[in-house]
């Protein structure tokens, strides 16, 4: 049967106190779980109403489904393996504001209205100079945050408790931050007035946060066994690891409304959170991202099967061993152990993390993950890091959309994937135009936000390794990097 209000007619009913934007599997089986289990532990009381951040997503089956699913956590617990399935009742409805404006509108002057959670992706948060106010709705994240702010400023005449405490969770460095100021701005350019501005200062929280969950998603091959053993038909289910952490950076009175500690998860609440963002974002999101295009091209399909595969495992540790950790501050005892522990979870054998969902946008994740160790570790040493180098242009080179003669599908941002289509389309894989298009590639400043020709012998590094890629392939490419260290010459 499937799994619905009717079906399941015994749930429980929470007051919308929580907007949440963003409808995907890892909010879903991170944030909606943890307040799911608030809401059994503590007195949190707390609906969420999930707002889709684009004109196409999912919230159309969460409706069908009256906002139930299952969290699936797999893994090693005590020792011994444990699979453990919860029904998630937090959620009250999702919202398409692009075909429903009104019940958009709704959500946001609900006047019990107290917390907003997002995952917009790493490009969601990000200026768009044509958002207006009078828009339905905003193209961009902060226009709309802009544009529910001021209507709730309006309609409850400033009141100081109708402010919102903002929980980020996109992987961008300081995303409360960035999202205050894209939404201040869109506050000045839209005249909105200096008393609106001082509200949003004074009465919403704009947090900083970091979040660490590796969840898989939905589990297309085992849906019929699993449906088998919930008893209902599931189009939600969500699989996730055991391991949950979530850093916010917030004062004292953001951690006494959101109640995560007294209800048992693994959330912390910190004054700053630059250390624990650097390490996880540079080892465990920089260890996924820097190889996932390694990987595919090789032929392996999950996260487990890489690290088990002699090559590809290997490359991954000393990507990480040797050049990711060497850009991080601390104590190098402390981080090899902090890295160790990550690469650990990778080996879990009831998760099959799969490549193609670690590729999604893996462009502006490579910027945001990659590069500043590449950046660091040639401050810091001179030299370049041969394995973050392999790993851009195996990315590069992924960007082709095809290997061996075999196309795939690729999901970026249109004018990105336009960009690689057109370099590679010029090009007719000689060593002197190979070198040509890595020279434009590492010139796309919208997507690095510099030139990376500037990089000293990076250009050639990288044209040389998409070169080999090319030629060779993957599986004997990556031999020629393996244990390759250029000497440390200490910049000056």
């Amino acid at each position: 049967m499937k799994l619905n209000n009717l079906t399941h007619n015994n749930r429980k009913q929470y007051p919308s106190r929580i907007l949440q934007f963003g409808e995907g599997n890892f909010l879903r089986a991170f944030a909606d779980w943890m307040v799911h289990k608030m809401n059994q532990q503590t007195d949190f009381n707390s609906g969420i109403d999930v707002v889709q951040p684009l004109p196409s997503g999912m919230v159309n089956m969460l409706n069908e489904q009256d906002g139930l699913y299952h969290v699936c956590l797999k893994g090693i617990k005590q020792g011994e393996p444990v699979q453990e399935y919860e029904l998630i009742e937090c959620i009250n409805q999702g919202i398409n504001p692009y075909t429903d404006f009104e019940q958009y509108q709704k959500a946001i002057l609900n006047p019990e209205l107290r917390f907003v959670i997002s995952n917009t992706t790493e490009a969601g948060i990000a200026f768009d100079a044509n958002d207006s106010l009078d828009m339905q709705p905003q193209n961009s994240f902060p226009g709309k945050v802009a544009a529910m702010l001021y209507q709730r400023f309006k309609a409850f005449h400033g009141a100081p408790e109708k402010g919102l405490i903002f929980f980020t969770c996109e992987l961008i460095d300081r995303n409360g931050d960035m999202l205050k100021k894209y939404v201040l701005q869109h506050a000045t350019n839209w005249q909105l007035g200096e008393t609106f501005i001082s509200w949003v200062n004074l009465h919403c929280a704009f947090c900083n946060t970091l979040v660490d969950r590796i969840v898989p998603g939905f589990p297309k091959d085992t849906i019929q066994e699993i449906h088998a053993d919930l008893g209902y038909e599931d189009q939600l289910v969500v699989v996730g690891e055991y391991f949950h952490t979530w850093v916010i950076e917030a004062t004292s009175w953001v951690q006494k409304e959101f109640p995560a500690i007294d209800a048992g998860l693994q959330v912390k609440f910190v004054q700053d959170m630059t250390r624990y963002r650097e390490e996880k974002v540079r080892v465990l999101n920089g260890a996924h991202t820097g190889s996932f295009a390694v990987s595919l091209l090789y032929g392996l399909e999950t996260v487990r099967e890489s690290i088990e595969n002699l090559e590809v495992g290997r490359f991954m540790k000393e990507m990480i061993y040797d050049e990711v950790l060497k850009g991080l501050n601390g104590n190098e005892t402390e981080l090899q152990a902090f890295a160790a522990k990550i690469l650990e979870r990778f080996y879990n054998p009831y998760i099959k993390h799969q490549w193609t969902s670690i590729a999604l946008n893996a462009l502006s994740k490579w910027e945001t993950r990659c590069l500043p160790s590449l950046i660091d570790y040639k401050a810091n040493t001179g030299a370049l890091p041969q394995k973050i180098v392999f790993s851009l242009a195996a990315l590069i080179s992924y960007y082709k959309g095809e290997v061996e003669g075999q196309s795939y599908s690729l999901t970026d941002d249109q004018v990105h994937l336009d960009f690689f289509n057109q370099l590679w389309a010029e090009t007719n894989n000689s060593p002197e135009e190979v070198f040509e298009l890595t020279q434009k590639a590492l010139a796309y400043k919208q997507l690095w936000k510099m030139d990376l020709n500037e990089v000293e012998g990076l250009a050639q590094a990288v044209s040389s390794y998409i070169y080999l890629i090319e030629q060779v392939g993957m599986k004997k490419a990556i031999k020629a990097v393996l244990g390759k260290k250029q000497p440390f010459k200490k910049a000056a």
